[in-house]
């Protein structure tokens, strides 16, 4: 058995899991606001609860990554452990050792292991939702790369085809212009509906509008779908991996699994395409079940 704490933006999520990937136990707790400390104890307390009497590893998979060099959490963004020795923190706290993984990769990893990819040897994950995460695991392996941010497309510069599908240029999170996740997170589908019809919706009820056969939120959907073809058309023509799982609250639009791969269709250098697109098998739970096989990664 193993634990996993999948760190997020407004919540903590623990479990204990099994070797045969089933869920014993789990917790959840509010994410505290701005007080790094309060977060460092937090996880600690849930960490000790299912640790109990046993002697588990534990991983943690957070917005962001460790940079190698300074011991410190980079890129986290949503989170006041940005900057941070968390890692250090957290193992001070505990008084042993733990693995730290970006939440992105998590999820992949999960994945890849245990859920829709566990048949396919090369697969690429993304996360939906209110950015635009991803992760790469070959063979099992998940990919860092030495800056530790392998799979970090949604900080790509949007590909020239989908600058001419909005009508501004549109700030990111990070500071640069014009990422991917401006236009493919629930921020940009959000943005993209009020720059064609002048007026608001946020992304689940745009979602829900087009299933109600909504004509505005369906053109918007469609939209979403080739802006996300395009930027997808990229990762396989570079990596041309058997698998891209999505996960997110975006991954919930069902239509998005048709339309996605006909999109493809003509994008991707290569008569046919025969990467699967496929939602994740876990879900929200993807996260906390990966970083609780980040041991099994060394």
């Amino acid at each position: 058995m193993r634990i996993g704490i999948d760190l997020g933006g407004t919540k903590i999520e623990g479990i204990i899991l099994n070797n045969d990937g089933e869920i014993q136990h789990k917790i959840r707790l509010d994410t505290p606001v701005g007080d790094y400390g309060e977060v460092v104890e937090s996880v600690c307390q849930i960490t000790e609860k299912l640790q109990g009497d046993c002697n588990m590893t534990v991983g943690i998979g957070t917005p962001g990554v460790l940079d190698a060099q300074t011991s410190l959490m980079k890129n986290s963004n949503s989170l006041c452990i940005d900057g941070k020795p968390f890692k250090r923190d957290v193992e001070s706290r505990l008084g042993y050792e733990i693995k730290v993984e970006n939440d992105a990769n998590c999820f992949v990893l999960s994945e890849a292991l245990l859920g829709a990819g566990k048949d396919a040897k090369c697969v690429f994950g993304i996360v939906l939702g209110t950015g635009c995460g991803g992760g790469l695991v070959i063979s099992k392996k998940l990919i860092n790369g030495p800056n530790g941010i392998a799979g970090e497309w949604g900080h790509n510069c949007i590909p020239t085809s989908v600058r001419k599908l909005i009508k501004r240029d549109r700030t990111c999170d990070c500071g640069r212009v014009n990422c991917i996740e401006t236009v493919l997170s629930g921020r940009g589908l959000r943005t993209t509906f009020a720059e064609r019809f002048g007026y608001e919706l946020e992304a689940e009820e745009i979602a829900a509008q087009a299933r109600l056969r909504n004509e505005e939120a369906k053109s918007c959907i469609d939209i979403y779908a080739s802006q996300l073809a395009l930027c997808l058309s990229t990762i396989i023509n570079i990596l041309d991996p058997d698998m891209i799982i999505f996960g997110g609250g975006l991954s919930n639009i069902k239509s998005l699994y048709q339309l996605v791969p006909d999109y493809l269709c003509g994008l991707v250098f290569s008569d046919s395409v025969k990467t699967k697109i496929v939602p994740a098998s876990y879900g929200d739970a993807s996260g906390a079940r990966g970083a609780a096989c980040l041991w099994s990664q060394d």
